[in-house]
């Protein structure tokens, strides 16, 4: 009796909608369960690189060992390739000045809009495969409760060419075609908690990430005004005494 109620009978009874329903419920099934293990631990290596990076940008004396550090090849996060950007920008607009369409609203509109982009590239990125879960948490019982019904219907259509509905005829195949309710759920609980868990990480990371970003627009900004102000002092001290009629030639030449 136990065999005849079993899973494999379940499968028996199934005909072609059923094996949709069920084909579709492990479809979605296989699918989130690939992306949460694969976001999981690509999150949790970019969590790991992140720290490591940043503990080296901190503690690196100035902007240009941190350069030479990215050129190094330690740009495995986005952290890092925040940086490389913004640094990359700073150094192409520092050299080229206004002559390129991109700055022609000046540096500091230049660094901002590099640093935007790749704020944008990676949120972009960290929500890649998220529709996919999303999709099988809030189907998967939907899809799992027409199998259900359709399971009911043809069991009450046996029911009525057998004219029998006593207990041990309803019993087995009701209960066979709720296992489609159980496995729509089985498939959309993972898929709602892992959908969480990953949107709050995401907000988080790309909030620290803004946050970065505007480190890096400040130390850079800071770096060109010193660089701008010690090549003005430099520049005075040479006209300086040129202009100054007071000061004899040879002290001039001195």
């Amino acid at each position: 009796m136990e065999k005849s109620l079993g899973f494999s009978n379940f499968l028996t009874q199934l005909d072609g909608v059923g094996i949709s329903v069920l084909v579709l419920l492990l479809t979605l099934s296989v699918a989130s369960w690939y992306l949460i293990l694969t976001k999981g631990i690509s999150n949790f290596l970019a969590n790991r690189h992140a720290e490591a990076f940043l503990k080296r940008f901190w503690g690196a004396g100035s902007l240009q060992e941190v350069n030479s550090t990215l050129h190094e090849g330690s740009g495995d996060n986005a952290f890092a390739q925040l940086a490389h950007l913004a640094l990359e920008a700073a150094a192409d607009s520092e050299k080229h000045g206004l002559q390129k369409l991109a700055a022609a609203g000046g540096a500091s509109e230049f660094i901002t809009r590099v640093l935007r982009n790749g704020l944008d590239q990676e949120a972009t990125r960290v929500e890649n495969g998220l529709t996919v879960i999303a999709s099988a948490g809030s189907a998967a019982p939907y899809i799992g409760l027409f199998g259900t019904v359709w399971g009911i219907y043809h069991a009450l259509v046996q029911i009525g060419l057998s004219g029998q509905g006593t207990l041990d005829k309803v019993a087995g195949p009701v209960g066979e075609a709720l296992i489609m309710t159980a496995l729509g759920l089985a498939v959309a609980i993972p898929a709602v908690l892992a959908y969480n868990t990953f949107v709050r990480r995401n907000r988080i990371w790309l909030a620290r990430l803004d946050a970065f970003a505007h480190d890096l627009f400040v130390l850079i900004a800071v770096g060109a005004k010193n660089n701008s102000s010690a090549g003005d002092e430099r520049q005075l001290r040479v006209v300086a005494p040129a202009m100054n009629p007071a000061i004899a030639p040879n002290e001039r030449r001195s």
